[in-house]
């Protein structure tokens, strides 16, 4: 019924089992005897049949009912399964005494709701059932309950997430959308205003453009469900189900967007034009109000503020209380990446605005590129100031995406990978039993295993700082990031390598968790007296050594009180070079396979294992979400948007460039002179775009990984900067942007100037 509780190494699969730390313990093998003492009755001898592992071993040497925090600190180290029949006859003469308790597992028949709150609150009633059902006579721990409780949180984590990352992205495809449906305004006015002249009425223009609006909605709303489903059915993205909310959110949202863009003009333009004005004018520059009144500075100012907050404090971004069915997020975190995208966008158009339209500047940018025309070429882009910063933004805008998405995902993916290293030490660990003593072959053993890059004994003692007993892991300092990674931010007081090069230095240094320094008031330079243990049972052996720095985080180390020393001053100050792990490192390729191999080396004598494991049981509340689905959706769909962006943008306004080109003609403007003033702009273009997005995605990035510095475990010493992706956006981009340029030229090529009449 729980096939996972059980999980065998050696031997048969029933019978007398042993786990592995008592097989190890007790140097016993399959066909071994051994004496098991039973209070109140006197020894019994069995005979081992197998040595087993158990995966769930929390669940089962659990206290129910303790509150939290009473839980034992690990399980017994000595635990012997025994067959039903057996454990009867051998308990059954004591089965009135308190050493004697009897578990009953359950497992729900009912299926559970897919929301984790949900279901959290279905197990919780259903574990109070049973416990009114047994009128107090069973104590019910529930333990699915609490990996959903767990769950809750972590599935209010991904809908930050979801905001964070795929909110910004659809509000710049509707910029994009938006930008690509007003480039037709000025021939929508035209047309409009022609046909009030022919005498049809207000009500009736109105009505063709809703029916353009019903047609852009139509066929938009079909082209974006349709990718949608195709990949949900290849499994690239998530399953849409039936939900009618799935598929009716995205029409409303389009639907929207073509009824801003084009019926909201139209009516606009019905109730203040006159039927004369076919002819539509150019526009008065005007500055927008957002721009006189510096709103774009008071958003990116306001995120300043809220970024340097989360440098300096912690906060709870995802509140699940234990008992309580309701989690709570603080979507006022949020704040932070909101201002500073709504500030860059707005920051974006009065830059490439005020660039644009100081034609002293344009022309000499210009000058090498159109050469003689570089007057013209100024006035043209100047003239067209508003419609130029409207591309310049939709196109760093789409590069800011890209970038901040792709940055945060490899930041995250990162982070997830430190955590689990963090926890398991290596790609995979070996760990040996307390107080054991091994071979001085086994390292080299563990070496020539296939698949083993490199093997790094790690000593773990125990010491006392006064009164208070720590873990102490001793290092070679000179080697030990061979085998896994340290980040500058597990240490205070320098980096990872300048303090693991003081333990190299001065053998007698020692760092010290945070907690302890606080506790114990330490001074750089402090001589600590530890009493390290040589073996169970042993005399404590003081040993002098001199603090050196902080270590707040270090593999395979408790997150609370340890120290961090030269494993060579500790063998030769108590006697004994006995390593309690050793973390082998594999490249990160084939961890399962390799640990399967280490455990033919090991035997039963050590426990193996391997981070892939690891990092499906453990994971902060923040890295154990799984974005890889979402991750491959964001950073297509950036790809695509940033090259649509280069593309479209530059389209935009071609009945206004052809008028330019038209003139520029009369002028005397020859066709390699017209084709240059085309190219100048998209040059223009790109230098901005490029420049203002990479900008823009830095600043998103540190944004976004700051707001969540308090949930990740450890948190980032730096962002990783996918770079290959990000130089592949970036060239698709231009390459975008090259045949738009291209396509334009190609239009324009003879410019009729009847054009200027129109």
């Amino acid at each position: 019924m729980f096939p996972g509780e059980i999980r065998p190494l050696v031997g048969a699969a029933t019978g007398v089992l042993l786990t592995q730390q008592t097989a190890a313990n007790l140097h016993a093998a399959v066909g071994d005897t051994v004496t098991v003492d039973v209070t109140g009755r006197g020894p019994v001898d069995v005979r081992v049949d197998g040595v087993v592992d158990l995966p769930a071993a929390d669940s089962l040497f659990q206290k129910v009912g303790v509150p939290p925090g009473g839980q034992p600190t690990a399980t017994p180290d000595n635990v012997v399964l025994l067959p039903d029949a057996l454990w009867h006859s051998v308990f059954d003469p004591v089965s009135g005494s308190a050493l004697v308790t009897t578990q009953i597992h359950l497992a729900p028949t009912a299926a559970l709701a897919a929301d984790p709150a949900t279901a959290y609150t279905q197990a919780a009633g259903a574990a109070r059932n049973v416990e009114a059902a047994a009128a107090g006579g069973a104590v019910v721990g529930d333990n699915l309950g609490a990996a959903l409780g767990a769950a809750r949180s972590d599935a209010a984590y991904a809908q930050v997430l979801f905001v964070l990352l795929g909110a910004p992205g659809a509000v710049v495809g509707g910029l994009l959308t938006a930008a690509v449906a007003s480039a037709g305004a000025d021939r929508r006015r035209g047309e409009q205003a022609m046909l009030r002249l022919r005498g049809a009425t207000a009500r009736q223009v109105l009505r063709l453009a809703a029916a353009e609006t019903a047609l852009v909605t139509v066929v938009g709303c079909g082209l974006g469900l349709g990718v949608a489903a195709i990949l949900s059915a290849t499994g690239i993205g998530a399953a849409l189900g039936g939900r009618a909310l799935v598929w009716l959110l995205p029409c409303l949202v389009g639907a929207l967007v073509a009824a801003v863009t084009v019926l909201l003009p139209a009516w606009r333009d019905l109730r203040g034009a006159r039927v004369h004005s076919v002819q539509v004018d150019e526009q008065p520059v005007r500055t927008p109000v957002w721009s006189r009144l510096g709103v774009d500075l008071l958003l990116v100012v306001g995120a300043a503020v809220l970024y340097l907050k989360a440098l300096q404090s912690t906060y709870t971004l995802v509140l699940a209380p234990e008992g309580v069915p309701t989690v709570a997020v603080d979507y006022r975190a949020l704040a932070g990446p909101v201002l500073l995208w709504m500030g860059l966008g707005l920051l974006c158009h009065r830059l490439s605005r005020a660039v644009i339209t100081r034609r002293g500047w344009t022309r000499r940018v210009v000058q090498p590129v159109v050469g003689p025309l570089s007057a013209t070429a100024a006035s043209m882009l100047s003239r067209q100031g508003g419609r130029f910063a409207r591309a310049t933004v939709v196109f760093a805008l789409a590069l800011t995406f890209a970038a901040s998405t792709a940055t945060f995902t490899a930041t995250y993916r990162q982070q997830a990978e430190a955590d689990a290293a963090l926890t398991n030490g290596a790609d995979v660990r070996v760990t040996v039993p307390p107080w054991t003593v091994t071979p001085p072959q086994t390292e080299a053993a563990l070496a020539a295993t296939p698949g083993v890059r490199g093997v790094e004994p790690l000593q773990h003692r125990f010491a006392y700082i006064g009164a208070d007993l720590q873990d102490l892991y001793g290092v070679r300092p000179e080697s030990i990031t061979s085998a896994t990674a340290l980040q500058d931010a597990y240490f205070v007081g320098g980096t990872a390598a300048q303090l693991m090069g003081v333990l190299a230095k001065d053998p007698s240094a020692i760092l010290v968790s945070a907690e302890t320094v606080k506790d114990f008031q330490l001074q750089p330079g402090d001589t600590l007296n530890l009493r390290i243990q040589d073996g169970p049972g042993g005399t404590p052996a003081a040993v002098p050594f001199h603090y050196a720095g902080v270590v707040k985080e270090f593999p395979t180390a408790p997150k609370d009180s340890f120290f961090v020393a030269n494993a060579g001053y500790v063998a030769s100050a108590t006697g004994s070079a006995a390593a309690g792990a050793y973390l082998v490192d594999t490249g990160g390729t084939d961890t399962t396979g390799v640990a399967d191999r280490l455990r033919g080396v090991v035997g039963t004598s050590a426990t193996v294992t391997d981070i892939a494991t690891t990092r499906r049981t453990v994971g902060s509340s923040l890295t154990s979400v799984d974005l890889s689905g979402l991750s491959r959706i964001e950073l297509g769909f950036s790809v695509v948007l940033a090259v649509a962006a280069g593309g479209l943008v530059l389209g935009l306004g071609l009945a206004e460039r052809r008028r330019s080109l038209a003139i520029a003609r009369l002028l005397g403007a020859r066709p390699a002179q017209r084709r240059s003033l085309v190219v100048a702009e998209s040059a223009l273009l790109a230098v901005g775009g490029l420049v203002l997005g990479a900008l823009g995605g830095v600043l998103i990035s540190y944004d976004l990984v700051a707001m969540l510095t308090g949930v990740f475990d450890p948190p980032p010493s730096q962002l990783a900067v996918p770079w290959a992706f990000l130089g592949t956006t970036g060239l698709l981009a231009l390459l975008g942007l090259a045949g738009a340029t291209a396509v334009i030229v190609r239009l324009t090529s003879d410019p009729d100037p009847g054009l200027l009449r129109s």
